[in-house]
């Protein structure tokens, strides 16, 4: 991989588990087209007219998604994607058969809780063993891995040490849990699949259908192509933007990297480097809102607080984050003299915005409707209608009939993905809620950090980079924030920022190495070196690994309890506090740093990171003093010039 440039279409079948569908032609590709666009039917019909108890609405959710899971997902990749395997038919029938007991024998069901009948066992055991072999197709073998561990800690749990032993789950309490209740397979995280999630997925299929992603890019060139870096600069703006209605790092790596990657090539940047400013810049995508890779629907359910509030909340760091990789680009940029594109090479803004600024306006609606009140799911209906309706302004954006039903299959495929990591998920949930290993876990690293929040923050970030690696967004936010989070809880952080705090870091193992996803899709597309790459990305994405730390320190950074003043004072160190620490990893701010600079410039912006009137002013004092020793260096006359000067005198 590190020897030749990957196709995008490469790139996907080797890094993104989602995109390795089948391929059907002839009667099947009708039957699972009709299936999908049944199963985004369905969900529009119950948004509009109201959703079933959860119970059922979880379940007719969970069957279409297995059936259509096992008809798209072969059972190894080296199968044929053109011919359904007789295998894939079984598990497809077992796989809508399993949901489809519950909603045939709900009253039943409902009258004989917590007495379990031998056809319920095997149904239920049936169906969890289903959604993990739907994880493993679909999702990939580090989510089934974690659901293992933890099946295996709720039978084995007299084997466990200390504070983590029990008494251990009998088989039948174990099913019985996992698959006949909603603390399970079908709690929190499926149930927001089958309302919030899908209709913003099927949202985000109208807007791409659109040529939305298009614009994203072509509104970036003519924004930031022209300026030093140009190209990179591009990759982080029109990153950002596309992260505002996706949510796979992998795939905005490939959607936007395909085009970004080769510029910043031919412009001079190193492919390693190439690779990581994509890899970064997308996979901040999951943290802008408002849909972070669907884990802000999860958030406002989990913390118990309304979406719109986990939006404005998400804001600032996301933010943040994308003026650290900016900064990032900018500095190699200077600090290897590279150029931007020239401006008669790049679209102009003006007729950008005359030929398809159209299409920004259900993005827009969206935003002040969710401010306005109206619920998530409400807000993503009226947003839909309106993608559809703005795409016949023009010719270039109109979609004909066939692709607004074709928008539907698309939108049940896209869900896939989110909807059976949600459900293995909830597997793992209901370990922890039986077990109690979550406390468990709070407190075993309450006693290793010694109850200090700094180094219980720290451990806090490491469980949730191993628990997110190789996971995806929305599993991945599940698992750290029913592990991780009530570490923070437990010293008296606020909720939501113990629950941004693990969110962050689990996302940002997509460019930590050893398992950097984004970065070896960056990578695979540049034709550079995975491990350099990774690297690379991780430096880019410093203020990732250093904003969760100040917004847990300094929670006006989310909005909490916050004032005016105090919020814009937090912001200016946090801003003096990015370019601080950029320069410093880049090696660059007016001119090239020696070490010594470099090392002092980064304490001082790691001065900033904490709040408090001592460390903000010594971190801007040294920041101060690296720039006017920068600037002064940049204007002495060069030892050339002088000598020059003295041979005419």
């Amino acid at each position: 991989m590190a020897d030749r440039t990957m196709t995008s279409a490469e790139v996907l079948k080797k890094f993104d588990n989602e995109s390795n569908t089948m391929e059907y032609a002839g009667a099947m590709k009708i039957f699972v087209s009709a299936l999908a666009i049944s199963f985004s039917v369905f969900q529009l019909y119950t948004a509009m007219f109201g959703v079933l108890d959860a119970w059922l609405q979880r379940s007719i959710h969970l069957g279409f998604g297995l059936a259509l899971a096992f008809l798209l997902y072969p059972m190894r990749k080296s199968w044929s994607r053109t011919k359904l395997h007789p295998s894939d038919v079984v598990l497809a029938v077992l796989g809508a058969a399993a949901p489809a007991y519950i909603v045939i024998e709900y009253r039943a069901l409902i009258l004989r809780a917590a007495l379990p009948t031998t056809t319920d066992i095997i149904v239920g055991a049936i169906g969890i063993a289903l959604v993990i072999e739907a994880a493993r197709r679909v999702v990939g073998l580090p989510m089934v891995c974690v659901v293992t561990v933890f099946i295996a800690y709720a039978f084995g749990g007299q084997y466990m040490p200390g504070i983590f032993a029990h008494r251990g789950l009998e088989l039948e309490d174990f099913i019985s849990h996992i698959f006949f209740t909603t603390e399970g397979i079908f709690g929190i995280p499926l149930g927001v699949s089958s309302t919030f999630i899908f209709l913003f997925i099927l949202f985000g299929a109208y807007l791409e259908s659109t040529g939305l992603g298009k614009f994203f890019i072509d509104l970036a060139n003519a924004v930031a192509g022209w300026a030093s870096g140009g190209p990179a600069k591009v990759a982080v703006l029109s990153s950002g933007l596309m992260g505002t209605v996706s949510g796979s790092s992998v795939a905005n790596v490939v959607g936007t990297g395909s085009l970004t990657i080769p510029m910043m090539k031919k412009l001079g940047y190193h492919k390693d480097f190439a690779g990581a400013v994509e890899a970064a810049a997308s996979t901040g995508g999951q943290l802008m809102p408002p849909v972070m890779g669907a884990a802000a629907f999860l958030m406002a359910e989990f913390v118990g607080i309304p979406y719109i509030e986990i939006v404005k909340a998400a804001i600032i760091p996301a933010v943040l984050y994308f003026l650290g990789v900016w900064l990032g680009v900018h500095f190699e940029a200077k600090r290897g003299n590279l150029k931007g594109i020239p401006r008669d090479q790049l679209p102009k803004f003006g007729e950008i915005l005359r030929e398809r600024g159209h299409l920004a306006i259900p993005l827009i609606t969206i935003v002040y409707l969710l401010v306005s009140g109206y619920t998530p799911m409400r807000a993503a209906l009226v947003a839909m209608v309106l993608s559809i309706m703005c795409s016949v302004l023009r010719k270039s954006t109109r979609m004909a009939p066939i692709e607004i039903v074709k928008g539907l299959e698309k939108g049940a495929r896209g869900v896939l993905g989110v909807l059976v990591a949600c459900a293995a998920a909830g597997i793992i949930i209901g370990v922890v809620t039986k077990t109690g290993v979550g406390l468990k876990m709070a407190s075993g690293l309450l006693e290793l950090s010694g109850g200090l929040m700094l180094p219980s923050m720290f451990f806090t970030m490491l469980t949730a980079i191993v628990l997110g690696m190789g996971v995806p967004t929305t599993a991945n936010y599940v698992i750290t924030s029913t592990i991780a989070a009530p570490a923070l809880l437990q010293l008296g952080v606020p909720i939501l920022a113990a629950h941004m705090f693990v969110f962050y870091f689990g996302i940002i193992a997509d460019v930590t190495p050893p398992v950097a996803l984004a970065a070896y899709a960056g990578a695979g597309i540049s034709g550079g070196n995975a491990l350099k790459t990774g690297v690379n990305a991780s430096k880019l994405a410093i203020a990732a690994f250093i904003i969760p730390y100040m917004f847990v320190l300094n929670p006006e950074l989310l909005l909490i309890n916050g004032v005016t003043g105090g919020l814009i004072l937090a912001l200016m160190t946090a801003v003096v506090g990015m370019v601080a620490l950029s320069s410093s990893l880049i090696g660059y701010l007016l001119r090239p740093m020696s070490t010594v600079e470099r090392l002092i410039l980064g304490s001082g912006g790691l001065m900033m990171i904490k709040p408090g009137m001592m460390t903000d002013v010594i971190g801007l004092l040294i920041f101060a003093a690296i720039f006017v020793m920068q600037l002064k260096k940049n204007n002495a006359p060069s030892a050339e010039h002088l000598s020059t000067t003295r041979k005419d005198f």
